[in-house]
């Protein structure tokens, strides 16, 4: 039976602009992507079921073999597991109206439809307690929990890599894992209040403060004297520097210098320029709103404390103040002194006193150069996402 996962059309919209380029379940949320931990518990490869759009670049289905359906925004357990084996054909798992799974008897369902088809299956209610990534902000609120779990779920039978004598171990020494190359030296690292997890061939410098959880993926680098709050995540190949409080990096981003990250999400490439700050809390302790691109306004996250969300490729120069709640596009570039506005479109170039578009052109070779860096290439498939979101989000650009 093939595996797939779906995007909620509401989630996937509330998600934006990180979902611009990825499907919902490729979102980094505690140690895994949604989709790496779906695969690991039920053992086998998924397929993507999202906007046409990304296709070239995350695998759709294109057979009618029988398929189980999932949520790509629904975190697992082995509850849910276990309640979506027994689903027969032609059945769907729903929790307080929001459908989980279902099965059919011929998968490629389109994706325009497919929610529609589902709802006409056998409803199968499910009461238990699960996690849910519905809007951006949740992806650091639900950054602890997810990340507990995935430390079981990579640990279990497992033994760790010494620590090396250098180091101080606050907190039980079974929430500390060192994956095989991973280093760290003369740093204190504290697991009273969560894990610790240190990737394959990832490193923490001399001089740093750790207080768990932390998941710092393989080839991540935490830099000399960061200090680090949790629950936070950097993904594969992440740099990181500074103060940060409960910050996720989904992977080959940077912020290797001095200055404040706190409540926030970065896609992939993105890099902050030293002394980057943000603002995580407002002066009066009210609730933050933040851009909607599902509303077209900004709406109140009910949340006290909520920092940056930004889209891939995107880049910020020294010295850049972000205010609480701000919601930075895909391949943006952004520099100058005061504050910038709280919603900078995708492409846009500038900063506080003025925004411009990011020649299409130009920016692919800024994202070109920082691929190149990691020994990668932008691919075809990459040019075709970044070419689509150019077009969407022309609307919200001035000029």
């Amino acid at each position: 039976m093939n595996l797939i996962l779906f995007d909620c059309h509401k989630n996937r919209e509330n998600l934006l602009p990180l979902t611009y380029t990825r499907p919902v379940a490729d979102i980094r949320v505690g140690i895994l992507t949604i989709r790496e931990k779906w695969e690991k518990l039920l053992g086998q490869k998924s397929y993507s079921l999202t906007e046409n759009y990304l296709a070239g670049k995350f695998k759709p289905c294109t057979d009618a073999a029988p398929a189980l359906y999932i949520n790509g925004g629904v975190l697992p357990d082995a509850k849910m597991v276990a309640a979506i084996y027994k689903l027969g054909a032609l059945q769907s798992l729903i929790a307080n109206g929001q459908l989980i799974a279902f099965k059919t008897e011929k998968g490629h369902l389109n994706y325009e439809n497919m929610e529609a088809i589902a709802k006409s299956f056998t409803p199968v209610n499910y009461t238990e307690s699960f996690l849910t990534i519905a809007h951006t902000w949740d992806i650091f609120k639900l950054n602890g929990d997810a990340l507990k779990a995935d430390f079981e779920l990579l640990t279990k039978d497992r033994k760790s890599e010494p620590l090396s004598d250098t180091n101080r171990l606050i907190g039980p020494k079974e929430n500390l894992f060192i994956e095989p190359g991973g280093k760290v030296e003369a740093s204190i690292l504290n697991t009273t209040a969560g894990p610790i997890y240190i990737g394959h061939d990832a490193e923490i410098m001399e001089g740093c403060t750790i207080r768990g959880p932390l998941a710092l993926c393989e080839h991540a680098a935490l830099k000399m004297a960061a200090k680090v709050y949790g629950p936070t995540t950097l993904g594969p190949h992440c740099k990181a520097g500074g103060e940060l409080n409960n910050v996720i990096f989904f992977g080959y981003s940077n912020k290797a210098h001095d200055g404040f990250l706190g409540n926030s999400v970065l896609g992939e490439w993105c890099n902050l320029g030293a002394d980057t700050n943000n603002s995580n809390l407002k002066n009066n302790y009210a609730s933050v709103d933040v851009f909607s691109y599902r509303e077209g306004k900004a709406i109140d996250t009910d949340m006290t404390f909520c920092g940056l969300v930004m889209g891939d490729h995107s880049k910020c120069g020294i010295n850049t103040m972000f205010n609480t709640g701000t919601v930075v596009g895909v391949s943006a570039n952004i520099f100058g002194g005061d504050f910038p506005p709280k919603f900078i479109p995708s492409f846009s170039w500038g900063g506080a006193k003025w925004l411009r578009t990011f020649s299409f052109d130009k920016s692919l070779e800024v994202a070109a150069r920082m691929m190149e860096r990691r020994g990668l290439k932008l691919e075809d498939g990459d040019v075709k996402i970044l070419q689509t979101v150019f077009d969407r989000d022309e609307k919200f650009r001035k000029h």
